[in-house]
């Protein structure tokens, strides 16, 4: 038999790479991550009134819903198996206050969507946010005096805010505030309430990022913003800081973890993983998604290739689930594929 070795066996010691890549079922059957519909939440934000849909011009194709219209993007998104919706409201300005008392209102926008979604739709998950941005007339995340955002008396105000976001029916708290010690007084106001199964995903990493304005027009706080959040939000140049503000969260009780914003900060998300072993999650905020469907829409980029595979850089990794403006088009595009 002539013997057919050629230079490139010898060199790579007869290991080939590309055999597992010949064809696409190879690929497929050695494929180390898969994205599937259970990896999405699909982040919406609420308005007052009824009927209403209201386009966000900064995040083509995002709109604002009233409730009633709420409730029905939570049937689509439960038809199409997505586990879990996260509210963000647009408050009306004549409620926003100094301190976003209006947080602590039962009846409040966030609340009135989580009664209508449970009942309407017992099926999928409802995750609220705590932090007071939306209610304050500064558009910090917590309570502005004399120029300082005052950590004890907000955390002492969000933990009464979640137990009113529990006993409307949510399933999962998510404060995103970065106040110290709020997991644990959230932990223990919910256990004191009797709600000791509403679970809490701490914003376990949040950077002051360049990557949040489009959000910030959702919810109405872009023109009301006050300085920056740099005394509470993480420096994004440090890494081993936002482990240890992780640690923290941990101890205190955390169920799950998540990390904002999301792919700048894939190396957070494995350094998270990897440390703590709880369910981690990668909030592709605002600015991620506005830059893809921006460049999408100048023919720059293949939009829905990039959509994809942003998402599986997320699972790559280490995250469990990603939170994304993009969950409905992902979960019919894994429909029709599947």
């Amino acid at each position: 038999m002539t013997d057919k070795t050629d230079i490139v066996d010898l060199i790579t010691g007869h290991r080939r790479m590309r055999r597992n890549r010949k064809a696409d079922w190879t690929r497929r059957m050695v494929r180390e991550n898969q994205l599937t519909v259970d990896d999405l939440i699909w982040p919406i934000f609420l308005v007052p009134g009824t009927n209403v849909v209201e386009p966000i011009a900064a995040m083509p194709g995002v709109m604002r819903l009233s409730v009633d219209k709420a409730v029905e993007a939570a049937r689509e998104a439960a038809d199409l198996g997505i586990p879990a919706l996260a509210t963000f409201p647009n408050v009306d300005l004549s409620l926003r206050d100094d301190t976003g008392s209006h947080s602590l209102d039962a009846d409040n926008l966030i609340n009135q969507a989580t009664r209508a979604i449970k009942k309407a739709v017992p099926g999928i998950g409802v995750i609220t946010d705590v932090a007071l941005d939306p209610f304050t007339s500064h558009g910090h995340d917590g309570i502005l005096r004399d120029g300082e955002i005052v950590n004890d008396e907000t955390v002492s105000q969000i933990a009464r805010a979640a137990i009113a976001q529990a006993d409307a029916g949510a399933d999962i708290i998510a404060p995103s505030d970065m106040m110290d010690g709020r997991i644990g007084v959230i932990r223990q106001a919910l256990d004191a309430a009797g709600h000791q199964n509403v679970g809490i995903m701490a914003y376990a990493t949040k950077f002051a990022s360049a990557f949040y304005g489009p959000y910030r027009e959702a919810i109405g706080t872009s023109g009301l913003l006050k300085g920056d959040k740099k005394t509470y939000y993480i420096d994004p140049a440090n890494g081993t800081e936002a482990l240890r503000d992780a640690a923290l969260d941990v101890e205190e009780g955390a169920d799950m973890m998540m990390v904002k914003p999301g792919l700048p900060y894939l190396d957070i998300c494995w350094r998270m993983k990897d440390a703590f072993g709880l369910p981690v999650f990668a909030y592709q905020v605002s600015g991620e998604y506005s830059m893809i469907k921006a460049a999408g829409a100048q023919g720059w980029i293949d939009e829905e290739r990039v959509m994809m595979e942003t998402l599986l850089a997320f699972k790559r990794a280490g995250c469990d689930g990603i939170l994304s403006y993009f969950a409905l088009d992902v979960a019919r595009l894994l429909a029709r594929k599947g």
